[in-house]
């Protein structure tokens, strides 16, 4: 199977060729947890779940997604809180952790913390100094990013544009505006390490060029992340990392999902529109807001409404209701139709289409043996985007029945009927019935009833 991704570096979508043909190195960014996490958090572990998914038909697939457990963030929080530092850690890391697994997300290989790899930062660091790429400032170490030529090739942004999205404003003990921090002072009651420099941290970049080095070597397959961190993160992991690696690059593919927004308005915390994942699963079944995330391509923007979650909730409605009739029915092997789909760079909107292919052909299927072989393609399929987990019994225990929605289609199945459509209105009986109704036609027309 041809895999094509498209890579942040080239700007174009290539063919997926591994640095070794049996063996698959993907890092993904992980969370700062310092709070409970949002349903920004969760859309890049839900895509590269899938892309995981994939590779692990095809390869002997590693995968890291880190945990940052040291950020001002966080000292913050447990400041305000009046706790130890790793009691707000500790809990966030697990709540994430938990939303996570709700989600469907599965688990990555490894999910290395950052104040476990320490000492692989400060050799790194050192590594950089004795290299001419990077200065010690006032217990400061910085990047000297004048000594990287190609600082700016990932994000393709002007010397100007790299200034104004720099996390560290103007300072007079850089030697660039550009430079970034690899290394700072700790004071106080702010945790640090003893190290060459003194007493202190590592900057924020540094933790996954290290660990990603730690566990996949020098150069990964795929490095992934939210299309946010593409600068200064990302950009600032790849000059360390190559400076560092006498000029290896840090990834070979950069794959990066877009943002949520709220009718069309960028999700963030200065908006007021963060909406945390746990007062989500309050409300929304965990696999509706899967499928939210699912509906639209992972490199485009999500425009996040109630209408996308209804939209979401009917699909499941009828992947599921296409099988209740069934019984219990065991996943085969996903459709071509569907892994090629997904094998096209991650594309889960053409892979969904390609499920209600197979649920139209289920519901047209002129015996229980084609069915039941349909049914097992498609729950099959479904388990590779992380979706038809449960029973279709169970699903349907507890939805609501959508009632404008079954008179419009009572209506439709009626002007079928009248038509001598019957082949049309049967198709329409059968999707009424897979919302979790029944219909009892009568003297004075069809009635509904929930099952």
């Amino acid at each position: 199977m041809k895999i094509k991704l498209y890579n942040s570096n080239t700007k174009s979508k290539e063919l997926f060729v591994p640095i070794d043909p049996k063996k698959v190195t993907m890092y993904v960014c992980g969370p700062t947890v310092y709070s409970y996490p949002h349903i920004g958090n969760a859309r890049g572990p839900v895509i590269f779940d899938v892309l995981a998914r994939l590779l692990r038909r095809e390869f002997d697939l590693t995968y890291i997604r880190n945990i940052t457990d040291l950020d001002d963030k966080i000292y913050q929080a447990a400041d305000d809180e009046g706790v130890h530092i790793s009691e707000v850690t500790q809990r966030y890391t697990k709540i994430y952790q938990e939303d996570m697994t709700a989600l469907g997300v599965e688990k990555p290989d490894l999910e290395p913390l950052a104040t476990e790899h320490i000492p692989e930062m400060i050799e790194m660091i050192q590594v950089l100094i004795d290299k001419k790429h990077a200065y010690e400032s006032q217990g400061h170490v910085f990047f000297s990013v004048e000594t990287f030529d190609d600082y700016g090739f990932l994000s393709n942004r002007t010397e100007e544009e790299q200034i104004s999205g720099t996390r560290i404003k103007s300072s007079e003990i850089k030697n660039n505006q550009r430079d970034f921090v690899l290394w700072k002072p700790s004071t106080g009651e702010t945790p640090g390490w003893d190290s060459p420099w003194g007493f202190g941290r590592p900057g924020w970049h540094l933790e996954c060029s290290a660990m990603a080095k730690k566990y996949l070597g020098r150069t990964l397959d795929i490095h992934g992340g939210g299309s946010d961190l593409l600068f200064p993160h990302h950009e600032n992991e790849c000059a360390q990392s190559m400076c560092s690696h006498s000029g290896e690059p840090l990834a070979n593919y950069w794959v990066h999902n877009g943002m949520i927004d709220f009718d069309n308005v960028k999700m963030s915390k200065s908006e007021g529109n963060l909406l945390l994942i746990r007062d989500l699963l309050k409300e929304i079944r965990p696999e509706v807001i899967r499928m939210a995330f699912l509906t639209t391509h992972y490199r485009k923007p999500i425009n996040w409404n109630d209408a996308l979650i209804s939209d979401s909730g009917k699909k499941l409605d009828r992947l599921y209701g296409s099988i209740r009739q069934l019984g219990k029915i065991s996943p085969g092997e996903p459709s071509e139709e569907v892994l090629n789909a997904i094998a096209d760079d991650i594309n889960t909107p053409k892979a969904l289409s390609e499920l209600f292919a197979i649920v139209k052909n289920i519901n047209n299927a002129k015996s229980d043996e084609e069915s039941r072989k349909l049914a097992s393609i498609l729950i099959g399929s479904a388990h590779l985007l992380g979706l038809m987990n449960q029973d279709a019994e169970i699903w349907f225990e507890n939805i609501e029945v959508d009632k404008a929605l079954i008179d419009h289609l009572l209506t439709e199945r009626e002007a079928a009927r009248s038509n001598r459509n019957f082949e049309r209105a049967d198709q329409i009986r059968q999707e009424i019935e897979s919302l979790g109704v029944t219909i009892e036609d009568g003297p004075e027309g069809p009635v509904w009833k929930k099952l």
